[in-house]
């Protein structure tokens, strides 16, 4: 067998296989384009929600910022506690800076967005004042959990804070969801088990409110209300 036999499928004269060439290739540009739309429609899908919570609450573009709480020097957070999130700010006492209150607490959540005692002001400067958004604030209390979480997706601390509001605004489902997501994210703070322990004693469910009261109190955190609460419907186990 020579060379010229040793073909495999069959031959075709060459303005055959020029055809067949630019019909393959047109082939292949029409997938590759395909594929090109096909993707920008799922980067587009996927990117939707985060649109949405920014249209709603905001973009995290600052000018000083943003910080995360955890990791910013002293200096940025001095730049910022000392001219608005002061001690009066945060007992909401009075503004600082000539703003009101929610004004101050604005500024340092745009500044440092997962800033745990600044999420915890504005939460109760809403329940304080019973209006949402707080005077001075930028966006409804809710915006605030949304932006830090959408800041710092892992931070377990926020989840927390979040679940406590939720869990005070009756919410007790979401709250819990909150609290499971906060211990996956490895937040295991006595605040955490203590709140979780109290929605759900408001579920029912007085076996996880005892394991999370005693939980809270091996870490320190071992405020009386919960255990009195289930020692009164006579949920607490006997010592």
């Amino acid at each position: 067998m020579t060379k010229e036999d040793a073909t495999v499928g069959p031959t075709f004269p060459c303005s055959r296989r020029r055809r067949a060439i630019g019909s393959y290739r047109a082939f292949a540009l029409w997938r590759q384009r395909t594929r090109e739309f096909l993707l920008l429609i799922a980067l587009l899908v996927i990117a939707q929600p985060a649109a949405a919570d920014e249209v709603t609450c905001g973009t995290l573009r600052n000018a000083y910022g943003p910080y995360d709480y955890r990791s910013a020097t002293a200096r940025q957070l001095q730049l910022v506690e000392d001219y608005h999130f002061t001690p009066p700010v945060e007992e909401l006492k009075h503004g600082k800076s000539g703003l009101t209150i929610g004004g101050d607490i604005d500024y340092t959540l745009r500044a440092i967005p997962n800033h745990y005692r600044a999420l915890v002001a504005m939460m109760n400067l809403g329940f304080k004042v019973k209006k949402d958004p707080p005077p001075g604030a930028g966006f409804p209390v809710e915006c605030y959990f949304d932006r830090a979480i959408r800041f710092r997706p892992e931070d377990g601390a926020v989840r927390t804070i979040y679940g406590i509001y939720l869990f005070r605004r009756g919410k007790m489902t979401d709250a819990i969801t909150q609290f499971e997501t906060a211990e996956k994210l490895g937040d295991n703070s006595g605040n955490l088990h203590y709140n979780a322990g109290l929605v759900y004693f408001e579920l029912g469910d007085y076996d996880k409110a005892v394991a999370h009261a005693k939980q809270a109190a091996e870490l320190g955190f071992a405020l009386p209300g919960l255990r009195d609460k289930l020692t009164k419907i006579g949920k607490w186990p006997a010592e």
